[in-house]
């Protein structure tokens, strides 16, 4: 860890996680999953397409891009998300969109997908403009001071607020601060990897971390209930939000629609989701654009040249290729959902090697971003790889995951971090602190430890 951290103050390298460069075993892994999920990953998975072992049960780590469209997209059914993925979520999501399998997932997606089509999404963006104009406001009170701010805890807030209106219109008895402390609560309490995890103990076995699901998410889920019924009562908004659009929508197929658990449980997972992964994009963003100054001072200028002083609406995206470069660059290099893992569930072959039912198939995104077969400079900051034309090969870039199973939000997310970036980067001049580098863990979400601390001037 310490040489990463000096190579990135150096100027080297932004930061990035320590890979393990020796094997574990069962009692290391645990402690590694405790610590920072993504130390679990050898340091050899940036350069080899396949990687296999046993700690407690059989597992493959995949970085080859056929065998990820493989399982991916192509024999999707006989990859479903892993037990320790259900056994952290349910309890908070229930069975939705997220967490939910085969025919339940299908008609699921099947009815929230034209929620969020290319027209909804523009629809929301005023809403983004609004947060971000709020976010430059609460930055320019900070501004020229000379006090070190933290960018992370202003993004999160500000995709909070973004989330919970285009979600529930503003709240509607969602207290927003108890919400969010509900979810971060959540995710202290039942998100770290248990022993049991690592062992391959099957799920009716008690996760000790896991048997209370905490009395603030019970309340939360009590407040997206009534908010539900209260809707229901007193029917759409002039301009529909989340809610309204899926209360309205139905499987096309079936002509089913969603009970209000169901509701509620895609609800929260849209906000947990809607907020969390934007903000990381955003955070980690900001922080990128502080540690290279000259890529900040090009995206200032392109920002500046297509806003002016107001902030950006949907119709400027098209204006601002490397603002949205920076935002895919950023969650090349820290992709908020970077450890995904799949439980096979038929005979395969991936890169050559044996799948049996039952083997854990761990998909790295994290290493397969830095791949050194798949990037030129893969732990280099440099956000042009995205624009001019260039390609990015298939299922080496993953984001949002692809296949079917994409994430539903992606071309929202996208649209509020360029939105958002861009209007920041037009008015502020962002610098980094010496020995305040944050430092990459992944519980589950890849998160800057200790903040984004950025100094901030006007531009």
């Amino acid at each position: 860890m310490g040489t990463d951290v000096l190579e990135s103050e150096a100027g080297t390298v932004p930061v990035r996680v320590p890979l393990a460069t020796e094997p574990l075993g069962i009692w290391g892994s645990f402690q590694a999953g405790r610590r920072n999920v993504l130390e679990l990953i050898p340091e050899i998975a940036t350069h080899a397409p396949i990687l296999s072992g046993r700690t407690g049960k059989r597992w493959h780590m995949l970085m080859d891009p056929d065998g990820l469209r493989q399982v991916l997209r192509d024999r999707l059914e006989d990859y479903p998300k892993s037990l320790v993925t259900k056994l952290i979520l349910e309890p908070a999501i229930g069975d939705s969109l997220f967490v939910a399998e085969g025919a339940n997932w299908l008609w699921q997606r099947r009815t929230a997908a034209p929620v969020f089509s290319q027209r909804h999404v523009a629809a929301l963006a005023p809403v983004m403009t609004s947060a971000a104009e709020r976010a430059a406001e609460r930055i320019g009170a900070v501004a020229g001071t000379g006090r070190a701010m933290n960018l992370f805890d202003e993004m999160v807030t500000t995709t909070f607020e973004v989330i919970s209106d285009v979600t529930l219109s503003g709240g509607e008895g969602f207290d927003r601060d108890a919400v969010h402390r509900a979810i971060e609560q959540y995710i202290a309490q039942t998100a770290r990897v248990s022993l049991l995890d690592i062992l391959g103990a099957p799920a009716w076995m008690p996760r000790p971390n896991r048997l209370v699901t905490g009395a603030a998410m019970r309340q939360t889920k009590r407040y997206a209930d009534i908010a539900i019924d209260r809707r229901r009562q007193d029917g759409a908004r002039p301009v529909p939000d989340l809610l309204d659009l899926l209360l309205a929508g139905e499987d096309p197929k079936t002509g089913r629609r969603m009970t209000t658990s169901e509701l509620r449980d895609n609800l929260l997972t849209f906000i947990v989701a809607g907020h969390e992964t934007t903000a990381l994009a955003l955070s980690w963003a900001l922080y990128l654009c502080a540690f290279d100054p000259e890529v900040q001072a090009r995206a200032r200028a392109e920002a500046q040249a297509a806003l002016g002083d107001r902030a950006a609406t949907a119709t400027d995206l098209p204006a601002l290729p490397l603002v949205r470069a920076i935002v895919d660059e950023a969650l090349r290099l820290y992709p908020p959902a970077a450890f995904l893992s799949r439980t096979a569930q038929a005979e395969d072959t991936l890169c050559g090697r044996e799948i049996l039912p039952g083997d854990t198939v761990i998909l790295p995104i994290y290493a397969l971003h830095r791949h050194k077969a798949l990037w030129e400079a893969p732990d280099q900051f440099h956000p042009d790889r995205f624009i001019g034309g260039k390609t990015v090969q298939r299922y080496a870039y993953l984001p949002f995951g692809d296949g079917p199973r994409i994430c539903i939000g992606a071309s929202f997310a996208l649209q509020e971090a360029v939105i958002i970036l861009a209007t920041l980067l037009a008015r502020f001049r962002f610098g980094a602190v010496p020995g305040k580098s944050p430092r990459p863990v992944m519980i589950l979400t890849l998160r800057p430890e200790g903040g984004i601390w950025l100094t901030v001037d006007a531009a």
